[in-house]
Parts: structure tokens; sequence; C-alpha cells
């Protein structure tokens, strides 16, 4: 009897991870999307080419798309199709999640803005935070934020070295 195959080691897990975005927005929700792929587009994903650090989602038609995402073409992909590395890219959500993010971006001038995207099973799925720009002094205070709880772990884990 032969042994099952290995699953792939890029099945599972993160491709990349937009950490400009809890910076620049607060993120009140969450949801997950795939995304239509053409064929030379998964391959660059699986070997990790992509940028979208400058992307955000539109609404467009009664769908929500997904432009400023690069994801460059290898050379050793398919040569008969032309590849656009910046194009846009349908996002497939459910009707009733759509029409959530439709009434939030519309009534309450929400963004929306990519937070990571990621393999589940076969299939690549792009993390959306419903989100609201920071001003600068928000900027500030989560950084202070952030460097007290830094210094309150580093004191409790020199106390606890202590004790």
């Amino acid at each position: 009897m032969a042994k099952p195959k290995d699953k792939d080691k890029n099945a599972g897990g993160t491709i990349a991870l937009n950490k400009r975005a809890r910076h620049e927005y607060h993120i009140d929700q969450r949801f997950e999307a795939g995304l239509e792929l053409q064929g030379w587009e998964v391959k660059s994903l699986r070997a990790g080419r992509i940028n979208f650090g400058d992307s955000y989602a539109v609404v467009l038609r009664s769908e929500i798309f997904l432009v400023g995402t690069s994801i460059p073409p290898l050379i050793s992909a398919s040569t008969h199709v032309v590849a656009n590395d910046r194009r846009t890219r349908k996002l497939l959500l459910h009707r009733e999640e759509i029409d959530t993010l439709i009434g939030a971006v519309e009534r309450k001038g929400y963004t929306l803005i990519p937070m990571a995207l990621y393999w589940k099973g076969n299939k690549v799925k792009v993390e959306i935070g419903l989100a609201k720009g920071k001003q600068a002094h928000d900027k500030r205070d989560a950084e202070k934020e952030r460097d007290w709880q830094r210094e309150k772990q580093r004191t409790m884990r020199s106390h606890n070295k202590l004790a």
C-alpha cells in the first residue's frame, strides 16, 4: 500500500502581511474574501512575489475589487499570456458581506484595506479590514502605548528572574 503524499509546504500559511495598515488605520472589522486570480499569478504567489502595501479595495457595480496590488510574473511562467502585474482583481464575498461593506464605505466613510494574503487549502484568501484613517496624534498615542507595554513586559521579566 502506497503512503499518502505529503502536501506542498506552501499549502497553508501566510503569503504576505500589510504591516503598514495597522499603523495608518483603525481597523474596526475584518472579512475573509477569495481572490480571482489567473494561473501565472498563483505561480508567482507560490514563489512569494507580491507587493500590496499601497493597495486598497473599491466598490464598482455592486462588486468589490482589489486595486494596486502588484504580482510580478515569473520568467518561467506562461509565455503566451501578456501579464499585467497591477491589474484590478475581483474579491469573492457573499452578497450579505458585500452589502455590509458597501453600506459602511458609502454611508460611514470607511476604507477597505487588505490586511493579509494567505493560503486556505489550495485557495488564496485575502483578509480585508474595514478601516478609518488615523490622525498624526493617534499614531503617536499608539506608539506610546506600544512602548509602555514593552517596558512593562521587560520590568515584569526582570522582576520574575529575581524571585
